[in-house]
């Protein structure tokens, strides 16, 4: 690579987001040589791919490292994105981790008849005995292939949304019913457009119920720590809101405010949407999830004696808004004055840089259990559900990484051990 030497390390980490810098910080602890390579900037996802208002989902004394709290953020707040991105560059600096960015990884592979792998990047090579791909699960926006690039209408995923002003004249489709789908909607219906927003199957918690945070309670009741989604609900999508201090996102709410709601968006022909007819079920869906915790979170109050107010008031849903009990099932786009259609509509991922046999599927997906791949020395992070529910939060990628570095450990004293040859040798002769 242009000339350049190799280097060599223990440990190379592909991404200095948040998971590559749990990483890092758990095999520092442990005396672990390693590298961390950034394409970008530390956090780039917080400070580059997120809207402007963006606050993180959950608060701050319970979404962060247990190592590191946030600065100038209330412990019952909600971090903007900027001091997300602050926060993962402040822990950088003050124990010293060894970050590199503005390095593009090219390659990933085998060394061959040899332990270990070879990371080539634009700037060298790299030899390691362990790579931990820690790239995240926000890689590649995907846009579903719905309404064609001829339509003349602006598509932009919402990791290219910024704020209201950078839209066209007119009104604007939000596809998605997440947390990125639902705030993104309100604030442009806010700021003086007409909003649709495409409602598909999600849960929505409640931002806090009877003076506790949501987070609070699906760590209470063991939710957090689920090993696994349930059947059929690995990409259920979680409306949940940190803005404008936290609330708890109603349906209901944001068609009152004016935002007309619509099911999934199937196809498209002659400028007409075809929308399905699942916006009652995919509403009533969301609700049976609100509800359920709410009587959850009772049961427990009542079994552990706890003294936290009654909020009987939080079990009474209003009515279905019009939209709901007359769903529109064409919409015109034209008609409706859209202009802009955002696709809050999730990512896939592209690990096309790693080729090593045995790590990926056939549809370029990691294979591992808990970030532990098939192949000795090759470890994932960062991914939804890797170890349990909580695994894509800023404290549950921590935890991950910290099971990682064990295993990490445990490989090297398989490494390092040398048998005691007289040892062995006096007893083959007795």
């Amino acid at each position: 690579m242009s000339g350049k030497e190799t280097e060599t390390t223990e440990v190379v980490i592909i991404g200095a987001g948040q998971a590559g810098i749990a990483m890092s910080e758990h095999l520092q602890s442990r005396g672990v040589a390693h590298i961390v390579l950034e394409k970008n900037r530390i956090a780039e996802a917080w400070q580059s791919r997120r809207w402007d208002s963006l606050v993180a989902n959950g608060p701050a004394w319970h979404d962060r490292f247990p190592t590191q709290e946030f600065a100038d953020v209330d412990p019952d707040g909600f971090a903007t994105k900027d001091q997300v991105a602050e926060y993962f560059r402040t822990l950088v600096e003050r124990k010293n981790l060894p970050v590199r960015t503005g390095i593009t990884v090219t390659t990933v592979t085998e060394r061959e008849k040899a332990r270990g792998y070879l990371v080539d990047t634009d700037q060298g090579t790299i030899e390691a005995d362990f790579v931990v791909a820690a790239t995240g699960p926000f890689q590649t926006p995907t846009i579903p292939a719905i309404i064609p690039e001829s339509s003349g209408i602006t598509q932009i995923h919402s990791n290219s949304y910024k704020n209201p002003a950078q839209l066209d004249e007119g009104a604007v489709l939000v596809v998605g019913a997440g947390s990125s789908g639902v705030q993104i909607a309100a604030e442009i219906q806010k700021s003086g457009k007409k909003v649709y927003l495409a409602v598909g199957p999600h849960d929505r918690p409640p931002r806090a119920y009877r003076n506790r945070d949501f987070c609070w309670w699906l760590g209470a009741l063991g939710k957090w720590d689920l090993a696994a989604p349930p059947v059929g609900a690995d990409h259920v999508t979680i409306a949940v809101s940190g803005a404008e201090g936290g609330h708890t996102v109603d349906f209901r709410d944001l068609a009152a405010s004016g935002i007309t709601l619509l099911g999934r968006a199937n196809s498209y022909l002659h400028g007409t949407l075809q929308i399905g007819s699942d916006l009652g079920r995919n509403i009533a869906r969301g609700d049976d999830n609100y509800l359920s915790l709410l009587r959850e979170a009772d049961d427990y109050i009542e079994r552990n004696g706890l003294d936290l107010p009654p909020e009987p008031e939080a079990h009474v849903l209003g009515p279905d808004p019009d939209s709901v009990t007359n769903p529109i099932l064409e919409l015109d786009l034209a008609d409706a004055g859209v202009t802009t259609v955002i696709w809050a509509t999730g990512f896939g991922v592209d690990y096309s840089w790693l080729q090593v046999d045995g790590v990926l599927d056939e549809r370029g997906y990691p294979v591992q259990q808990r970030g532990v791949t098939p192949v000795p020395g090759m470890y994932f992070l960062g991914l939804p559900w890797l170890s349990r529910r909580g695994s894509s939060f800023i404290w549950g990628v921590w935890h991950d990484a910290k099971y990682l570095a064990d295993q990490i450990e445990i490989q090297r004293k398989y490494r390092d051990y040398e048998p005691d040859h007289n040892a062995l040798l006096d007893r083959a002769v007795s």
